[in-house]
């Protein structure tokens, strides 16, 4: 994984004052810091968030403790978020769906760019497209060919609508050259599989952390890995870009940001924090089985260019596709 090409981090040089900045332990205020999850607990965004948090309390004054705002989405957890104090004691640990909100919603709240300062990308999360083991296609560029033979005639199974599998898929279908598939979507995937294992619906993109075990069990076959590379826990399973769709990354990815306007100091201590918690092996490993790939020299710029880059290209895709909030 080029997670320099990923994160647009820039060259060395440009990253080492702001990671010598870090290092002097900027500014922190002396009370406990809050971590807002707008997501429900024990999910797979509360769990990192929490493995974060934990280790963070060991490089600041004081803890930070994770408290899960869920509701009308992520609205509330992120509105809380954009509306406190900019003394960095209250932090959104938030994900691609952050990215989501413009496309998503005519009317917000807050606004997901200007209302919020990036401090420290966490990492991103590939995921995987698979079918069921007796669909006729059994290659990407079968599959493609098939579906564009077919306009209408073929269904996908997502987590829910709106969320990164369902938009996942269409950005696959839209970079593919306008695949027309039918969207059905479920209450998560454990409700959206048993339907593809069953031939009820041919193909599923989930997160690679679920699709591995069926994939492993033979029980749905991967047609292609959303990664630029070839993953390691996974080596024989192609990426988009080899089955002929050129420049196709897709992520679930993590970030923590504050509410705009935070002292500077204060949002470099975060982002130190977070680097050098990331860079404790016994994390990485608790990530790595996550099959998440942790960014450990992050820097408030490059979180920031990295958000921008993913507002300005799920936007189009979620308005294109009609997308719109269930």
């Amino acid at each position: 994984m080029n997670r320099r090409h990923i994160l647009g981090l820039g060259a060395a040089g440009a990253i080492a004052p702001f990671a010598a900045q870090a290092q002097q332990t900027p500014p922190w205020p002396s009370q406990a810091a809050r971590m807002i999850v707008p997501f429900a607990a024990g999910g797979p965004t509360d769990i990192p968030a929490r493995l974060l948090a934990d280790e963070m309390s060991k490089f600041l004054p004081n803890r930070v403790v994770v408290e899960n705002r869920t509701g009308s989405g992520v609205l509330i957890g992120t509105d809380m978020v954009a509306k406190a104090p900019k003394d960095g004691l209250t932090v959104l640990y938030t994900t691609v769906g952050h990215a989501y909100l413009p496309g998503l919603f005519e009317h917000l709240p807050f606004d997901p760019l200007a209302d919020f300062t990036p401090c420290a990308f966490v990492g991103q999360i590939p995921m995987i497209l698979m079918v069921n083991k007796d669909f006729p296609a059994r290659t990407l560029p079968e599959l493609i060919a098939l579906l564009r033979a077919n306009p209408g005639k073929y269904d996908y199974a997502s987590s829910g609508n709106g969320g990164a599998v369902h938009l996942g898929t269409e950005l696959f279908l839209y970079m593919a050259g306008g695949l027309r598939v039918n969207h059905i979507a479920f209450r998560g995937s454990s409700a959206a599989t048993p339907e593809v294992l069953a031939g009820r619906i041919p193909m599923i993109f989930d997160v690679a952390a679920g699709a591995l075990p069926y994939i492993q069990r033979g029980e749905l076959r991967p047609i292609a890995i959303s990664t630029r590379t070839r993953m390691p826990y996974a080596p024989d399973i192609p990426t988009f870009i080899e089955g002929g769709v050129p420049n196709f990354e897709c992520y679930t990815w993590h970030m923590v940001m504050v509410p705009a306007g935070t002292p500077r100091g204060t949002v470099l201590a975060i982002n130190a924090a977070v680097n050098r918690a990331l860079a404790v092996p016994a994390v990485q490993d608790r990530l790595a089985q996550m099959t998440m790939n942790v960014v450990t020299n992050s820097t408030p710029e490059s979180a920031a260019d990295f958000l921008r880059s993913e507002t300005a290209k799920w936007t189009p895709v979620i308005r294109g596709a009609g997308i719109r909030p269930s």
